[in-house]
């Protein structure tokens, strides 16, 4: 426990000091209270564990952190089940299970938050891509460099690691504090 308590340490010490991440880091919220405010939406999406925090950072929104205020729309592409398994069932292929989810339901103005650790699941790829041919912003949380997806991305929020669970732990903390931001701009309203 003792090295996972000093690896968490160590990257914590270094985004501290990296002004790239952190102006980067206030940006994001920014950029999504902009879109909120003008009536449109956030969708995330990721795979496996980056699924699952997807759905926690998009409830976060929608229903509340800290306070009661309005919600907000939030939508993770990780969630609807249904939907997923029968595009995988129908087309053999999950890499556009996002995609499609972004060409029924997304709009210009709306963001894209993407989590991946690689940078390079085909799903996200495709996603991004959608997200650009839509006229949706698109913010990237990665890892490893960034992978082809910082390419495609809008603003890349890396994470300067290759261990995937010290980037889904920054990951779930650097959402943690846009949510925060972003539901104080909100609480006014």
């Amino acid at each position: 426990m003792e090295k996972t308590f000093r690896e968490i340490q160590e990257l914590l010490q270094r985004l501290q000091h990296d002004g790239a991440f952190l102006r980067t880091l206030d940006m994001v919220p920014e950029r999504m209270i902009r879109a909120l405010k003008n009536g449109n939406k956030i969708f995330w999406c990721g795979n496996g564990g980056s699924a699952a925090q997807c759905q926690h950072l998009s409830a976060e929104l929608l229903a509340r952190l800290r306070y009661s205020r309005p919600a907000l729309a939030s939508l993770a592409l990780t969630a609807d089940t249904a939907f997923l398994t029968a595009w995988v069932n129908d087309n053999a292929d999950s890499r556009q299970m996002f995609s499609r989810q972004i060409e029924a339901l997304g709009k210009p103005g709306d963001i894209l938050i993407a989590l991946s650790t690689s940078g390079n699941s085909p799903n996200i790829l495709a996603a991004l891509e959608s997200a650009r041919k839509y006229n949706m912003e698109s913010i990237l949380f990665g890892g490893k460099g960034g992978g082809k997806a910082a390419g495609l991305a809008d603003i890349a929020l890396i994470v300067p690691s290759d261990c995937i669970q010290r980037i889904q732990e920054v990951h779930i903390m650097t959402g943690h504090r846009i949510c925060e931001k972003i539901e104080d701009a909100f609480l006014s309203v």
